[in-house]
């Protein structure tokens, strides 16, 4: 069994137009969302084994806002970076079977398109109902994943355990 965290970077900043869009930072909301979720993942004790985190502004910095990942094993890649579900679950496939839980750190639809191939359409429940409102910035989707192997993962293999919006958090 596996468990797998779908974290969508925290809210950037549109101050500096001439910023790429790769290069946008947290705003001040994004922040306070960020640590947020800091505090979830605290509370329910919730450490990957290891992270992968887009290497884009935004997303880096929404992991530095995340105290609680300190002393985690986290991989900066650029190929996450508006990656589409496909791609996802094939670097999430290649992870080593060692990691028993990670955590994606990325962009949307890429992310919430993922969370629904890997648990399916069908299934209901609370998590459910608010992951179809929306996967706004800063929000968590926790799956549990039926595998031995990250190479096992595939459509409908995970069960939604959780998913949680900054604003959910008290």
């Amino acid at each position: 069994m596996k468990t797998l965290y779908l974290l969508r970077h925290a809210k950037s900043s549109w101050d500096d137009p001439s910023l790429a869009d790769f290069d946008r930072p947290l705003s001040r909301r994004g922040r306070k969302a960020a640590q947020a979720m800091d505090q979830l993942l605290g509370r329910h004790g919730w450490r990957p084994d290891l992270v992968l985190c887009s290497s884009a502004r935004r997303t880096r910095e929404t992991f530095a806002a995340l105290p609680s990942l300190a002393g985690a094993d986290v991989v900066f890649e650029r190929g996450l970076y508006e990656a589409g579900h496909e791609p996802l679950l094939d670097r999430l496939r290649a992870l080593p079977a060692a990691a028993g839980s990670a955590m994606v750190i990325g962009h949307n639809p890429g992310l919430e398109r993922l969370t629904w191939l890997l648990v399916g359409h069908g299934a209901e429940g609370p998590a459910h109902a608010a992951l179809r409102r929306k996967f706004p910035t800063a929000a968590m989707a926790v799956l549990e994943c039926a595998a031995e192997h990250w190479a096992q993962l595939a459509p409908e293999s995970c069960r939604l355990i959780d998913f949680i919006r900054p604003g959910d958090v008290d």
